[in-house]
């Protein structure tokens, strides 16, 4: 270290640690979408008892300037701040901290004052300290700073010149000052990766494009696809996601329900992917030519909806890259290619590739290129297959390379693992990911588990999205517990997480019927072309859109974060609810668990937190059903018929001041 460093490091008296949010010790950003808060949090203290001052800065990795904004002392040396981001892109951020002698000299000074004693010299201690500071102030201020000093100077009654040392205008003055050689600043500057609104709202909605058509000897196309845009926007769906759309191997094929023999018919599995010259570049024939896809993006944009498509990187034995790059795939000691396995399970129809390969960086750029082929033909989101199995180094490269040129764009890690794995993988810029929701059935686990994706750190850089179903996923609550297991579920995800997707048709029609012992569909979607009865009794369409019309007409339920689970006296009834900041809008939301029964139970309002005054009746509103009630106190009775709705969505109004001012709500 250099002895004049030396010498100005020692004038540096504060301490700053204990920084949040600030991931894997500022390795990974933390994530928002344009809007968002971010609270940064600091532990800044000094030696002895000088006051402390500290600034929470930020600037959008493209500006050069700082902006500053003031941080408030908490408690325990704990300070916060906090700043909105507002454009796309990558926000940094960073904290500095002070011995800021000017404001202990005005605390000193008040002490002294309340205690009558001689304030002659303190108030020319505090002259020196504007004198020094004048150099750092532009002409203006530096006027009114240098009034002010004269008037201190001058002031002999001690009233008045306490009074000017403590007014607003010099404090607002000085606050504005920081000697240089004082300042820490934290040694790291931490990052925010800023996302469109879609990262954070969104319903998604699923559906084989093959599977829409009315004649089962005739392959939907993309064209088809158009025909129901109309109806997906009147569901409420804002994207609309394509498993693989790519051509589909022969070799290997599988039959249906998963068969390892196919008929001539079988169409085989998208995620079998590459035929002849045909791989992750190209369209299947019979789905349509990209002139279709470019006519279906466009048609879903004029219904403010957005196309999604699948992006899987694995093969089947028939793809180009077998033969043009036979390095890319292990090869066993036989001379056969390794198919992809999880034992016992056997995916023959489908190659891994080998990212040990000692060409792997021509791979990944090769793997780059496949996503920046159809971001050029207009995607922007991408639902991507088991991230999990290619390894991090390689995520993180891409993600950060696309979103560099094209910030806009969004991966959805459809990765059923291990948390810590699934943790790893949003740090490393997925921009949102699946969950366990849809292994969660008791009130303890939801509970739990939502609190820790919302109130801990994993808040921070996971987004989760909801899914009831998949095409590989139908869970045991959905084969056994009818119609109004699947209500309970379309509540439940799309009012816990504010970006939910359903895999249409079969959670629509309550398909239930899965293979013997497994929770896996019977006759799979995945393996062949469905003719779907859109006339079953079963059909949740007119929920479905009601669901996402009340998500769309309340804000409280288009972010995840807020949250927050209440008493109820029955294990069978999950009470919980999310309110904006300012509580203009308060949604409660009590779900009945079991699809079976009725349940009925106390619920306990929070009046503190929705600030209802003691006393005063509020009344709530069921956006489902549209009924009203009014309720008195923390305490109401509910009751819910799963055979009727299983769920109570309630928007809460406080205006209500006399029972006899119900109608105003009518």
């Amino acid at each position: 270290m250099k002895r004049g460093t030396m010498n100005t490091d020692g004038k540096k008296r504060v301490v700053i640690e204990n920084v949040k949010p600030e991931i894997n010790g500022g390795r990974f950003p933390v994530k928002r979408v344009v809007g968002e808060k971010v609270i940064v949090t600091a532990d800044i203290f000094s030696d002895g008892h000088d006051a402390v001052s500290a600034l929470l800065l930020y600037r959008m990795q493209t500006e050069e300037t700082w902006k500053e904004v003031p941080m408030r002392f908490v408690v325990n040396d704990r300070w916060e701040g906090e700043f909105t981001v507002e454009e796309i892109g990558i926000c940094h951020y960073t904290v500095k901290g002070w011995v800021d002698h000017f404001a202990t000299w005005q605390r000193d000074l008040g002490k002294r004052f309340e205690a009558g004693q001689d304030i002659s010299v303190d108030i020319l201690i505090g002259v020196g300290h504007i004198e020094k500071a004048l150099e750092g102030f532009n002409e203006r201020d530096k006027i009114k700073l240098s009034g002010l000093a004269t008037e201190l100077k001058g002031e002999k009654n001690r009233e008045e010149a306490y009074l000017i040392a403590v007014s607003s205008e010099l404090s607002g003055l000085m606050r504005k000052y920081r000697d240089p050689v004082l300042v820490s600043v934290y040694g790291k500057e931490l990052k925010v990766t800023v996302d469109r609104r879609e990262a954070l709202f969104g319903a998604w909605y699923e559906r084989f494009p093959r599977s829409i058509t009315s004649e089962q000897d005739r392959h939907g196309t993309l064209k088809d696809c158009e025909d129901i845009i109309p109806e997906i926007s009147r569901m409420g769906f804002n994207i609309f996601y394509l498993p693989p759309i790519h051509p589909i191997g022969r070799t290997s094929r599988k039959g249906r329900n998963n068969s390892p023999v196919a008929e001539p018919a079988d169409v085989g599995s998208p995620w079998a992917i590459g035929f002849g010259k045909g791989g992750h570049k190209e369209i299947h024939p019979e789905l349509g030519s990209f002139q279709d896809l470019e006519r279906l993006i466009n048609k879903a944009k004029e219904q403010n909806i957005e196309i999604a498509i699948d992006l899987a990187y694995q093969c089947s034995p028939d793809h180009p890259y077998v033969k043009e790059h036979p390095e890319w795939f292990t090869w066993r000691p036989d001379g056969t290619i390794q198919y992809a396995e999880n034992p016992p399970k056997k995916y023959q129809d489908v190659l891994p590739l080998n990212f040990e390969c000692d060409n792997w960086r021509e791979l990944w750029q090769e793997l780059k290129s496949v996503v920046e082929f159809w971001i050029e033909h207009g995607i922007r989101i991408f639902r991507v297959d088991n991230p999990h199995t290619k390894t991090f180094r390689f995520w993180e490269w891409l993600i950060s390379g696309i979103k560099s040129k094209y910030p806009e764009t969004i991966f959805l890690s459809e990765a059923f693992t291990r948390p810590k794995v699934m943790y790893y993988l949003a740090k490393i810029g997925f921009t949102q990911s699946y969950t366990y929701f849809t292994w969660r059935y008791t009130k303890k686990e939801f509970t739990d588990y939502l609190t820790d994706l919302t109130q801990t750190e994993v808040r921070e850089f996971m987004r989760p999205n909801f899914w009831p179903n998949t095409p590989d996923i139908l869970p045991e609550h959905l084969q056994y517990g009818g119609r109004p297991a699947f209500l309970m579920r379309l509540v439940l995800a799309a009012t816990l997480s504010s970006s939910y997707g359903i895999y249409g048709p079969p959670f629509e029609l309550c398909v239930s019927e899965a293979l013997p012992g497994k929770e896996e569909y019977l006759d799979s979607e995945k393996y062949e072309i469905k003719l779907w009865d859109w006339n079953r009794p079963e059909s949740l369409r007119d929920v479905i859109s009601k669901v996402n019309m009340i998500r769309r007409e309340n804000s409280a339920l288009q972010t995840t974060w807020n949250i927050r689970f209440h008493e109820v006296d029955n294990e069978y009834l999950l009470f919980y609810s999310k309110a904006t900041d300012d509580l203009s809008n308060i949604i409660l939301v009590i779900v009945n668990l079991d699809p079976h029964y009725k349940q009925s139970g106390w619920v306990n309002v929070p009046m503190t937190q929705f600030e209802i005054p003691e006393g005063q009746p509020y009344l709530v509103h069921d956006l489902i059903s549209e009924s009203k009630y009014i309720w008195h106190g923390e305490r109401n009775y509910v009751e819910l018929d799963p055979h009727n709705f299983p769920a109570h969505i309630l928007r809460l109004r406080k205006k209500l001041k006399r029972e006899s001012d119900f109608d105003y709500f009518m």
